[in-house]
């Protein structure tokens, strides 16, 4: 078996009750260790042919490995399938016919009402909570997912909380030389995952900060440390993970962050809005009311 094979097995291995499967179950397992690919892109009733069961077997297999249903147990095994892949390799699983941009835009939408369906507001108001009351906020995003990590700080920011983004390794050992109790690290990292994203979560937790995490796969190595993980749908179709879900719930987790304090964030954002009057930096000014 390949690494990536060896990876997918322990994962999933790892998931089985103590109790074990039942024989049907056990089949449709070993149709996903022995075929991921073909697991990662079929359907339910694919997985079912494959298995010689029914689709609710696959369904009630699933529901046994921890899973809502089969939906989310593939969104996860395509994810650590794709992440384990060159950008080339995932560029041709993405081969589509028609308009790519087309069908990007359609995965984009999918992608929402998925993440949508699935994350949990107790999450989202969790992670809210830790920031609006920590005494700051390092936000790690390295390569494309620095623009969710720039979003959430910027706004994060506006309303009124000590944000900070590390986008290089440089920022990264300056802030987490200051970071300690009372503090948070929020990790995001789709697809690939950069060591030094890791190392920031094993070192903060040492420090005594809160960890959380924003990814599409609970990779062991970065999730270990972390009091919270929010999975985020980030396939794309093209050599990159889509980012739209990602931001889409960086813009959640400020708007219900916004709401913590909303006397807080509506002085800070008018005290913002009176600093770039004074700056001239907006081409049409607001309208005073």
């Amino acid at each position: 078996m390949t690494e990536t094979g060896d990876a997918v097995e322990h994962w999933l291995r790892g998931r089985v009750p103590e109790r074990g499967l039942k024989p049907k179950a056990a089949a449709v397992l070993e149709v996903l260790l022995s075929q991921p690919r073909r697991a990662c892109f079929g359907s339910a009733a694919d997985l079912a042919e494959l298995a010689g069961v029914n689709v609710a077997t696959v369904t009630r297999t699933a529901q046994a490995l921890g899973f809502a249903g089969w939906p989310a147990l593939q969104q996860e095994l395509r994810a650590r399938y794709l992440s384990s892949l060159s950008a080339s390799d995932v560029a041709e699983h993405h081969e589509v016919s028609g308009s790519p941009a087309l069908a990007s835009l359609h995965r984009d939408l999918d992608g929402i009402g998925a993440l949508a369906r699935r994350v949990a507001e107790v999450d989202v108001a969790g992670l809210a909570t830790a920031i609006a009351s920590a005494g700051r906020t390092l936000v790690v995003a390295k390569g494309s997912y620095a623009a969710v990590g720039a979003a959430l700080t910027h706004n994060a920011r506006l309303a009124g909380y000590p944000v900070e983004l590390a986008s290089d390794d440089a920022d990264l050992a300056n802030a987490l030389a200051r970071l300690g109790e009372g503090d948070v690290l929020l990790a995001i990292s789709f697809w690939r995952l950069y060591q030094s994203t890791v190392l920031a979560t094993e070192q903060a937790h040492a420090r005594g900060a809160r960890v959380f995490v924003l990814t599409d796969v609970a990779d062991p190595a970065l999730v270990r440390t972390a009091e919270q993980v929010l999975l985020v749908p980030a396939e794309g179709v093209a050599f990159f993970p889509s980012l739209t879900p990602g931001l889409a719930l960086a813009q959640a987790v400020v708007a219900q962050l916004a709401a913590v304090d909303p006397a807080r964030t509506r002085a800070h954002i008018e005290a913002a809005e009176a600093q770039w009057l004074r700056l001239g930096l907006l081409h049409r000014q607001p309208r005073r009311p």
